[in-house]
């Protein structure tokens, strides 16, 4: 390793020197005026809570208070904040190499996280593609599945399928495949591709099972059955679309109607993957083996930004057999990523996540249920490691934001629901109060 120069031994004192300082009042002020935070408006911007640190569940505020993180940073952070194995991982690698670019170089890290995920999903899922995020994943996913029909001689299979409600991302293909009058994309509709949208799914999680569920959606399979290249939805889970969750048997039946047309299904289990709904996908409450499935969020612990999308030898060989697969993210297979991502794994397993999440699951329910019965509450619903709290009217985030963050706990509402999703390490205690501070804030919602 080559000596450190006097330039960069200087750069390096000054930017310890900088992260030890907290965060000014310039600082936000700058942030307001200049600085674009998720889904909101720089005219009028949604408040932000000025973070220093994190450890375990907590969230450290520049004025010294803490919260306890019900969000697990969107879904991400499933092993909690600074954890050590993690931390390792990170270090170990930057010894070696922080970045190389993918394209005709392979690395260990990419090829043992790849190992990884062949052997945890579903056997027929033998080939992966490493993206830089999930929206990417879902675009990745999108060009297999037409570029498949096109080597099988099938150009006429151009269309997607999805369902209302459902969520896949916020580049130009994930958007298309959102729901286009309700989501959160509807502005953008006139320039996207046209789907197809079944409604959403009429069945909840633990409801008895009635066929005529299914019968909307039978009804547009045979009606574009022809043109269709795949299915693309949520297993059991529709995330920031609704945070609904239906049944099992609904996806059973999808996967059906797919193998009779021969369409391609596609599983998005970006946000339900890793153990979030208690089982380690959530196609596996259905039995069902997609042809496609896109991973992210959990993947590195919330580390860093890094996805994947897994497909059958089927579909890999298949559209290869004219083109090489067209898509080629300079990050990709970036190997802190995927080091990081190999640690969260292995500590997944070590960690005996399914207790984990098992608990969390009762703890949303004891500390969640008592909000069914409040004036502001439509419903309230838990499933493995996620509980939401959905209100008969939009939350004013301008108010409501703030009135959490008093009350010790950081949860990001979006329009009628409160939802949480915590890391899978948070103690009952914290889970305790994280749920304490939603019920105090749904009770002045109610008038209570």
């Amino acid at each position: 390793m080559r000596p450190v120069t006097d330039v960069e031994r200087s750069l390096i004192e000054s930017a310890n020197l900088g992260s030890r300082q907290q965060i000014t009042d310039e600082d936000l002020q700058f942030d307001r005026c200049h600085i674009w935070h998720p889904y909101t408006s720089i005219v009028s911007p949604t408040p932000v809570a000025a973070v220093v640190a994190a450890q375990g569940v907590y969230l450290r505020l520049r004025d010294g208070s803490e919260l306890v993180d019900g969000m697990s940073s969107w879904w991400a952070a499933i092993h909690g904040y600074n954890h050590p194995v993690l931390n390792a991982a990170v270090e170990d690698q930057l010894r070696s190499m922080s970045h190389v670019m993918f394209g005709g170089l392979t690395h260990k890290p990419g090829i043992a996280l790849c190992q990884r995920l062949v052997a945890m999903t579903p056997p027929p899922l033998q080939t992966v593609f490493l993206a830089d995020s999930g929206s990417v994943a879902v675009e990745v996913a999108i060009k297999m599945a037409l570029q498949y029909w096109q080597a099988q001689g099938q150009p006429q299979r151009q269309r997607l399928m999805s369902l209302r409600g459902g969520y896949h991302g916020d580049t130009m293909g994930a958007m298309a495949l959102c729901d286009p009058e309700q989501g959160m994309h509807s502005l953008f509709r006139a320039v996207l591709p046209s789907h197809v949208f079944a409604p959403v799914p009429d069945c909840r999680f633990d409801s008895d099972w009635e066929e005529s569920c299914i019968q909307p959606f039978e009804a547009l399979v045979r009606q574009h059955g022809d043109e269709l290249a795949a299915v693309v939805l949520e297993p059991i889970v529709q995330g920031a679309g609704g945070m609904r969750f239906y049944s099992p048997h609904y996806l059973r039946r999808v996967a059906s109607l797919c193998r009779e047309w021969g369409i391609l299904l596609i599983a998005d289990e970006i946000a339900t993957g890793f153990g979030r709904t208690g089982k380690m996908f959530a196609c596996e409450h259905a039995g069902v083996v997609p042809d496609i499935m896109t991973l992210g969020k959990a993947l590195t612990g919330g580390y860093m930004t890094l996805a994947a999308t897994l497909c059958t030898q089927a579909v890999s060989r298949g559209l290869s057999e004219q083109y090489p697969l067209m898509h080629g993210p300079t990050f990709m297979g970036n190997p802190l990523a995927c080091s990081v991502a190999c640690a969260s794994i292995d500590l997944l397993v070590a960690g005996g996540w399914q207790g984990q999440v098992k608990r969390l699951e009762e703890g949303l329910r004891r500390g969640l249920m008592p909000c069914a019965g409040l004036a502001a509450v439509a419903d309230v619903r838990v499933l493995g490691a996620i509980g939401v709290v959905e209100l008969k009217q939009a939350v004013d985030m301008h108010q409501i934001q703030p009135r959490l963050v008093a009350e010790g706990v950081w949860v990001r509402p979006f329009g009628k629901l409160i939802y949480l999703m915590p890391a899978y390490i948070m103690s009952d205690e914290d889970l305790s109060r994280l749920c304490a501070g939603v019920r105090r804030v749904v009770q002045e919602l109610s008038g209570a």
